[in-house]
């Protein structure tokens, strides 16, 4: 088994000390930045998301497994942005917040380690976010995606609402809108005029990628 692999192994089993060693000796062993982080800690998530969408792992067990990614992200970090010799692109900012009301967190936090495992910038507003926020957030970072997620039925129309702010801005044509969230569905995504349902955090990163290229 290489490094590499070893270190998506360790990933995949939420190992956080194992991650942290092996991404140190990759580092040491003078890999490159973009190879660790694709070969070995979005190798990883490659093997969980998968298993996550079949129902063979869930939520405690993804989260650990993205805690473990982190983990490996912070010995890179330094390495990242340099330009040169990272070998690494931001594909694109995604603002991204949990609505007005609501104060779950652990589902857009899954969200944004996973999309910060695929070279996406992401700004994190928090929760109990208001549509102005939101408006602020667009027109100071020039994302060009915007988070919205909700786990109660009581702050879904918090996000009909922050669309229509959104829309009120003018600022509607700049960015695509993804939703989700556990009362969130593809009906509801169309009746606010999302842009995208979301299923899960995986699902997320894949539409954002596509959008993106």
């Amino acid at each position: 088994m290489s490094d590499f692999n070893k270190l998506a192994q360790a990933v995949f089993q939420g190992d956080l000390k194992g991650v942290k060693a092996l991404t140190q000796e990759l580092l040491d062993g003078g890999a490159k930045a973009d190879d660790i982080i694709n070969q070995g800690l979005i190798g990883g998530m490659d093997i969980v998301a998968p298993k996550f969408k079949a129902g063979e792992m869930f939520v405690p067990e993804v989260l650990r497994a993205a805690k473990a990614l982190g983990c490996g992200m912070e010995l890179l970090k330094p390495m990242l942005g340099a330009g040169e010799g990272s070998g690494l692109k931001k594909l694109a900012t995604v603002v991204i917040g949990t609505v007005a009301g609501d104060l779950h967190d652990i589902g857009k936090n899954l969200v944004i380690l996973i999309l910060e495992s695929a070279s996406f910038h992401v700004i994190d507003l928090g929760v109990d976010v208001s549509p102005q926020k939101f408006v602020e957030a667009i027109k100071e970072h020039k994302p060009q995606f915007v988070g919205l997620a909700a786990l109660l039925t009581t702050t879904m129309m918090a996000m009909k609402e922050t669309v229509d702010a959104i829309q009120a801005a003018g600022l509607r044509d700049q960015v695509k809108i993804l939703i989700g969230g556990a009362p969130i569905s593809q009906e509801f995504a169309d009746e606010i005029r999302a842009d995208a349902y979301c299923a899960d955090a995986i699902v997320t990163k894949e539409i954002a990628t596509q959008m993106s290229a």
